[in-house]
């Protein structure tokens, strides 16, 4: 569990969000919570196979967590707990190391916090990046 002095300095820290499970669909939770994290500075990098090759919030979408170049911050998860691990092994093989694996609201998976801890990346189980945001932003 980060406490509030850790994930403001994440936060302060943060450049790119690699969100997995993004959708294109306006009204996804996905899509709300990446955009209004890019509303607030952070680069967004669409992972979704169903969507590669368009783009969304006018990134383009990648099918898998190894198509980034660049150097990832947070792995923001929208998928089912039980495809966590699949995501916690994906995110460990890239590299640089990104520094968080972090699992929205009702995800979670012992076993991929297991995976990515090993790896030396912090992990967020159950609970919103934009949510937690917008609480720092407001108690500022």
């Amino acid at each position: 569990m980060l406490t509030k002095p850790e994930l403001k300095d994440l936060l302060a820290t943060t450049k790119i969000i690699a969100v997995v499970g993004l959708s294109a669909d306006a009204s996804r939770p996905s899509f709300e919570v990446a955009e209004v994290m890019q509303r607030a500075g952070y680069r967004i990098i669409p992972v979704n196979p169903r969507y590669v090759g368009q783009t969304i919030l006018g990134e383009p979408c990648v099918a898998s967590l190894g198509d980034i170049e660049e150097r990832i911050d947070i792995v923001d998860c929208f998928r089912k707990s039980e495809d966590m691990v699949e995501v916690a092994k994906a995110a460990v093989e890239v590299t640089p190391l990104p520094r968080v694996l972090w699992m929205q609201l009702g995800v979670v998976n012992e076993e991929a916090t297991r995976v990515a801890h090993e790896a030396g990346m912090t992990v967020v189980q159950n609970r919103c990046l934009k949510l937690d945001y917008q609480a720092l932003q407001r108690s500022e």
